[in-house]
Parts: structure tokens; C-alpha cells; sequence
């Protein structure tokens, strides 16, 4: 925790996934959350008597026009991430942006030369890379029990789990995408992350429609996304990593989030438990030619927010994760992907 008396005032905008930034702002003593920005009045309201914070505008203009802010967290459909961004960086404040971090990179480059403009910071919630199984197995690989990584396979199945059916989300013109976009973007994050964000050259990504498609036909529903998502990922290092994300998938688990890396020393684990959003971890070794399988730790292992990781960082003037060039990487990737699979060819990054 900072030893600065100073608290930072954080404002909150989309109260859909932004009760979630609420509490895990709420997290740090150094923080306070002092203003929500929503257009619907009645959600507005009730988010703000239930965790007591007085400052409630229906439009960011309004937020900016009146209160003086350190921080603001973005969470809104995907189409207004770069517009709110670029506003709230010229209102002086730090951005905590939801992901994935704009509709397309280049949206993400301007974000990002935006922040440098003004001297402000950019992080993405990528929210998965801060559970505690996440944390412990970051641990291990910073210390180098892996060795090197050279194959993973990082993936997100839901049965059928489509967000708001009918909604933003699976409208391309709000959401950019469909779960590649939505629920990939963590799990391409997460091994990103453990594998130490090496760089990427080239990929191959192929979308389907089997499932969503006739059901929003059938309800008369606006669905033009894809329901699935797969694709593969070559590094410039020779790794290469597999990528799978659905909404709907004929398979046994409700929800299956799990992401696999296997190095030259050991190989990792991190997954999903009992269907639902607990996680633990997991390490394959072998110990004098015998195999030796680690669970590294327990699910119910404490751990920071991404919005208290962020806040410290502010606090203290250190260096913040999941930063705006990461999210760039994640975001190239991304439209590399659906490029690949429009074409039906791979596609090179940075080509």
C-alpha cells in the first residue's frame, strides 16, 4: 500500500461490467470513486445509492465539465473505448480501459499516442492474469522453472453462453466480434503474458456461425459476429500457440477456460474449476526421471484487483501491468485473426 496521504479520484463510466471496476477500486484505501456515468437513469441511480457515490452524470461530457478526476475507468460497449479514452485523457486523467481495448490497433495506436501526448497512462483490465492462480504460476516462470516455452494452448468454450442475446455484443458494428473478441482476448492475454509477450509473425484464424446464427434468426434476434473462433499463433522465437473461444459449442462443460503451456524444463496448467470462475494452477516437471505433478496453489489464495495493482502504481510512481502496448499486441493479433479468417489465409503481423 502507497504511504502517500493523497487519494485518487476515480470515476467509473458504463455500469454494466463498471460495478465490477467499483469494487475492486474500492479495494485500495488510496482510492476514491467519486462519479458513474451511465444513460440509464435507473441503473445510475441504483449503482449509485448501493455503493454510495454521489457524483452521477448521464454523459462523460458532463463528467468532465464538472469534477476534477486522477482516474477513470471505461467501461462501455467496445465502439466507444477510443472516444472516451482520447476524452479523458484531455481532461488530464489516467485510463483504465475494459477490454479488449478499442474496436481495431489502429483505434489502439491513437489511444496510446494520446497518453503519451499528455503524460497519462493506459491500462487494459485484462482481468485473468491477476487471479491468484495466475500470480503464483507468474511466479514460477519469472524464476525460471519452465525454461523456455515453446507450444500452449489457451482456449474458451461456453456450452451456450451468449452475453445479452440480441444485445451489443453480438452486434459487429458495437462489439467489433464476437467471443474472440470478448472472451479470447483473456485467455490470448493470459499465455501472452506468462510466455512474456514474445513476438508475434504470423497467424492463421478461421470464424463459425453454426449455433448463434439460426437462433437470432429464429427469435429475431440482430446477431452478425461469430459464435466460435480458432486460431493459431507462430512467434518469432519459433513458439506457437493455439486459440479457441465460443459462446456456443456442442461440448460437455458449461464453461471451460483453461490454458496450457508446455516448456523445455516443465510444463503449466492454469484452468477453470467446477465450470465456474475459480481458478487454479498447476505444474508438470520430472525429478530425477520420474514425473512430478505440482498444484502450485489453492483457489481461495487472496489476490489483488487489477484496479488496485493500477492504483498502487499510480500511487507510488512505478511501472503498471497490462499496459496500453500490451493491449496494442493483443489487439493486432486480434485483427490479424479475423483477417485470416475472411481471406482463408494466414496473415503476417507488422507486414
Amino acid at each position: 500500500m502507497s504511504s502517500t496521504d493523497k487519494k485518487l479520484r476515480v470515476a467509473v463510466i458504463g455500469l454494466g461490467m463498471g460495478r465490477a471496476h467499483i469494487k475492486g477500486w474500492n479495494e485500495h484505501p488510496g482510492v476514491e470513486v467519486v462519479a458513474l456515468v451511465d444513460p440509464d437513469a435507473a441503473r445510475l441511480a441504483l449503482v449509485g445509492d448501493e455503493f454510495g457515490i454521489a457524483g452521477r452524470y448521464a454523459s462523460a461530457e458532463a463528467l468532465f465539465a464538472t469534477e476534477t478526476l486522477d482516474v477513470v475507468s471505461i467501461c462501455t460497449p467496445n465502439k466507444f473505448h477510443k472516444g472516451l479514452s482520447l476524452e479523458a485523457f484531455a481532461a488530464g486523467c489516467h485510463v483504465l480501459c475494459e477490454k479488449p481495448m478499442a474496436m481495431n490497433a489502429q483505434e489502439g495506436r491513437e489511444m496510446l499516442e494520446a497518453a503519451k501526448d499528455v503524460g497519462k497512462r493506459l491500462m487494459i483490465n485484462f482481468s485473468y492474469r491477476f487471479s491468484a492462480a495466475s500470480r503464483a504460476l507468474k511466479t514460477q516462470v519469472d524464476a525460471g522453472l519452465f525454461g523456455d516455452f515453446y507450444f500452449g494452448r489457451s482456449v474458451w468454450h461456453r456450452r451456450r453462453g451468449m452475453p445479452g442475446f440480441g444485445g451489443w455484443f453480438g452486434t459487429q458494428a458495437l462489439a467489433g466480434g464476437g467471443p474472440l473478441i470478448d472472451l479470447g482476448v483473456h485467455r490470448l492475454d493470459l499465455a501472452l503474458w506468462l510466455m512474456g509477450y514474445p513476438k508475434p509473425t504470423w497467424v492463421m484464424g478461421s470464424t463459425y456461425n453454426a449455433i448463434a446464427s439460426p437462433l437470432a434468426e429464429k427469435a429475431g434476434k440482430t446477431f452478425d459476429v461469430e459464435d466460435l473462433a480458432a486460431g493459431f499463433i507462430r512467434f518469432e522465437n519459433g513458439a506457437t500457440l493455439a486459440l479457441e473461444a465460443s459462446w456456443a459449442a456442442n461440448i460437455q462443460e458449461a464453461e471451460l477456460m483453461e490454458t496450457r503451456l508446455l516448456g523445455t524444463k516443465a510444463g503449466l496448467l492454469q484452468k477453470n474449476l467446477h465450470e465456474g470462475y475459480t481458478f487454479d494452477a498447476h505444474v508438470f516437471t520430472e525429478v530425477n526421471g520420474a514425473p512430478v505433478d505440482i498444484h502450485l496453489c489453492p483457489p481461495t489464495l487472496p489476490a489483488h484487483s487489477a484496479m488496485y495493482d493500477y492504483a498502487e502504481a499510480i500511487l507510488t510512481g512505478q511501472p503498471h501491468p497490462a499496459d496500453g502496448q500490451q493491449g496494442l499486441v493483443v489487439m493486432e493479433l486480434l485483427d490479424a485473426l479475423y483477417a485470416s479468417a475472411r481471406s482463408g489465409a494466414p496473415v503476417q503481423i507488422g507486414a
